[in-house]
């Protein structure tokens, strides 16, 4: 019997329809064993002594339109180990339902809100989850940007008594097939797991708008596109292959200086841009000619 030291939050989104999971725990790799979600039906975390099939099964009862009370009892009714775990889960519908076993380690509980549950087990404090449901029901923005002001939170009261290590945050969209997700982010063994999670959110939402300007590019709006490469690279400025698109768009824009400034930065920190550069067509980067030139003119 392996005991799982975890806080998360489960959550339904109601302007959205979004459904989503946030997990912290001092545990390698939390990310495939706590939360599950699958668009359109509902969200489940399975802890202390999680049981991973609570998961799946779940979502499939909550699929066939059972509710999410009637299908975690149904669950539990079965299990031999039902007083040593913490399991909460949500619908499409915002229902809630959530268990934590009698056995679970102090500090041990949950709190429940409208379309929400925030629990913990193993905490050093007692203050933990209702900080969590606290900083859910206040934040503004995206769930997923909610889900981490949750975890966020708990680590201002003390978080998992044994520290940190592994994190996990799991969004999925309203409608679609049951692969497919908004935010799937995992960080399995750092000693600011959370830090790491919001990082790898600002770089992930860099690379959205980076992902848009490529199909803006495939339509051939060219300016619309630079601009979505632009705010990419504000978002991550560390990012060498956001710096070189963006670079080639304030290229396409007409700043030659700035487009020479980003591609140059970006071809120091990896060469192979270099070489990429002499590839693009240019209905592919317009601006690339320009730079070339530029940079063959030294």
């Amino acid at each position: 019997m392996v005991r799982r030291g975890t806080y998360s939050i489960v959550a339904h989104d109601p302007e959205t329809g979004e459904l989503g999971v946030a997990v912290q725990s001092h545990w390698f790799g939390v990310g495939p064993i706590v939360p599950w979600a699958r668009p359109g039906v509902g969200a489940v975390a399975t802890q202390s002594i999680a049981e991973p099939s609570y998961g799946p099964r779940l979502l499939d009862r909550l699929a066939a339109g059972e509710a999410p009370r009637a299908a975690l009892d149904a669950l539990l009714a079965g299990d031999e180990l039902a007083a040593f775990r913490q399991v909460a889960v949500v619908d499409a519908q915002g229902r809630v339902a959530v268990h934590t076993g009698e056995r679970c380690i102090a500090f041990a509980g949950h709190e429940s809100g409208d379309g929400f549950s925030a629990q913990a087990n193993m905490m050093s404090a007692a203050a933990v989850w209702p900080a969590m449901a606290q900083a859910f029901a206040r934040a503004a923005g995206p769930l997923a940007r909610r889900l981490l002001a949750a975890l966020h939170a708990a680590e201002a009261q003390g978080g998992d008594a044994r520290g940190r290590q592994s994190a996990a945050l799991l969004v999925v969209p309203a409608a679609g097939e049951p692969w497919r997700t908004t935010v799937d982010l995992r960080v399995d063994d750092d000693p600011e797991p959370v830090e790491q999670l919001e990082r790898l959110a600002d770089l992930r939402d860099a690379y959205d708008l980076a992902t848009e300007g490529d199909e803006l590019t495939g339509e051939g709006r060219h300016a619309e596109a630079g601009d979505r490469y632009e705010r990419a690279s504000a978002l991550a400025p560390g990012n060498h292959e956001l710096r070189f698109w963006a670079g080639l768009a304030a290229a396409q824009a007409g700043d030659l200086p700035m487009a020479l400034q980003r591609v140059e930065r970006a071809i120091e920190l990896q060469p192979g841009w270099g070489e990429l550069l002499e590839r693009l067509e240019p209905d592919v980067a317009p601006g690339a000619a320009a730079v070339r030139a530029a940079l063959a003119r030294g």
